[in-house]
């Protein structure tokens, strides 16, 4: 009974595999023939048609606002302005989520600068 089973898996792995490739073989064909359906000579003016119908964005061309590939964010660089407004806006009495959208980085980043600059309470 098992082995009866363990065939009709790789029977069907094989059928998988079969269907895979001939959807392989089908979409390439298709995709060959996309910048002559649609009035173009060539495969770069197409392109270039897509790009700027698109904004030029599309997966894996521009990450979202403030994220870099793979979802993580970019780091963040700190410098004596960055800081200066973080003072600033503590001093104004925002709280540190809104400094960190004020300024574009993180509230741990906000935190550690009201740190350096002694600008938190020491924890007892």
């Amino acid at each position: 009974m098992v082995t009866n089973k363990i065939k009709e898996l790789e029977a069907a792995r094989a059928k998988i595999s079969k269907l895979e490739e001939a959807i392989a073989a089908e979409r390439a064909k298709e995709l060959a023939t996309l910048p002559s359906k649609y009035g173009f000579d060539s495969v770069a003016a197409f392109l270039k048609a897509v790009k700027a119908a698109t904004g030029g964005s599309g997966p894996g061309r521009k990450a979202a606002k403030g994220k870099a590939k793979g979802g993580r964010r970019k780091r963040a660089v700190i410098t004596a302005e960055t800081k200066a407004k973080v003072k600033a806006l503590t001093e104004a009495g925002k709280t540190g989520a809104e400094i960190a959208a004020a300024v574009g980085i993180s509230v741990p980043s906000v935190q550690n600068i009201k740190k350096e600059l002694g600008l938190t309470k020491a924890r007892k």
